[in-house]
């Protein structure tokens, strides 16, 4: 992928594309962990994903401008087979390897059978370099099969290959 020097898309890169998190996958924010461990999650679904990036205006733009917005769309393969589209807004510092970026996603496909949509949610920190980040399913976004889905999402990208971990669970009923 060709490096973009606007806001979101060089932080995307920087964050969640570069070497820094192959070497060191992302790990989940201790909300994140805490969560899983409330809920006891008891499913497991792995896979990779493909994802596409572009750049979107920002509604107002202020001078020194240093947030960016962008389209996320990915198709994701696996224990998760899905489609999802979303957004992504960020901000970069004058530190380097300094910046954040939140994102809600929605995924409509399937999750080991059961078809239905829920939203992701990300949050992501880059602090002088070292990422970490926490996707958490929303409560109560999932419809259909789905319904009653709980649970986080960690990436990983090894040897240029995105790949995703979901420990989830599945409630009966909302």
């Amino acid at each position: 992928m060709a490096v973009d020097d606007r806001p979101g898309v060089a932080f995307f890169e920087a964050a969640c594309v570069s070497g820094a998190c192959a070497t060191a996958a992302v790990q989940a924010s201790s909300s994140a962990l805490n969560l899983h461990k409330r809920l006891a999650m008891n499913r497991h679904a792995t896979g990779t994903f493909n994802v596409s990036l572009n750049p979107l205006d920002l509604n107002e733009v202020g001078e020194g401008e240093t947030r960016g917005r962008i389209s996320i769309n990915k198709t994701f393969h696996g224990d998760l087979e899905a489609i999802s589209i979303g957004e992504m807004l960020s901000a970069m510092t004058e530190v380097k390897g300094s910046a954040g970026y939140v994102a809600m996603e929605r995924v409509v496909g399937s999750l080991q059978g059961r078809q239905g949509s829920f939203v992701l949610q990300h949050s992501g920190t880059m602090d002088r370099g070292t990422p970490t980040l926490s996707v958490t399913v929303v409560p109560d976004s999932g419809t259909a099969a789905l319904t009653g889905l709980r649970g986080s999402l960690n990436i990983t990208i090894r040897e240029g290959v995105h790949c995703y971990g979901l420990d989830y669970s599945l409630e009966d009923s909302p």
